[in-house]
This record gives C-alpha cells, structure tokens and sequence, in this order.
C-alpha cells in the first residue's frame, strides 16, 4: 500500500513544484519548506533527483547564481512545463469535484 501512496504523493509534488516554478523561480531548500507547509515531509535525497529529472524532461530548466557567497540554482518552468501543468489542474479539478 505505501508503495501506491509515495507514487501519488510524487505526483503531486511535482504539480505542486509546476505550480511554484510557474510563479516565480524557485530553489531547492524554499521548495522543501513550502512542501513542509502543506504536509510534506521530503528531503533534498529526494527533492534534488526530482527537479534534476523534471529538468531533463524539459519541464523545468535552471541558472545559477551566487547568493550571499553561496551557490543556488533557481529552476523555472519551461513552455512544455506549463502546458503540462495546466493539462493536469483540470484533470485534477475535474476529479477533485467526482471525489470531494
């Protein structure tokens, strides 16, 4: 059963990073938070792997800056990424109004 639970929670995470990525570029540590805001409990060992995968599907892309002698790699979403994303909010309303 927990291995049907992570694979939808993997999907909306990712919606969830779309929906973020398409307001305003995001980075890694903020993601975490944000996902801990709402309930998730995930850690860069998975983060990471997901935004460097979603890059590679060319969802997402990123740049790197130097913040506060650091470095941060933003991601935003790409054309192919918010053409998905708005394909999945009404697959997602949709079910969301049968099953709420």
């Amino acid at each position: 059963m927990n291995k049907y639970l992570n694979k939808i929670l993997n999907g909306l995470i990712q919606i969830h990073i779309l929906h973020h990525a398409q307001k305003a570029p995001i980075y890694g540590s903020w993601m975490i938070s944000e996902l801990k805001r709402h309930g998730y409990n995930i850690s860069p060992g998975t983060l990471y792997p997901l935004l460097h995968k979603m890059e590679k599907e060319n969802l997402l892309t990123k740049r790197t800056e130097i913040v506060e002698g650091k470095k941060r790699i933003y991601y935003s979403i790409t054309s192919q990424g918010e053409n998905l994303l708005k394909e999945l909010k009404a697959k997602v309303k949709e079910l969301f109004h049968e099953i709420i």
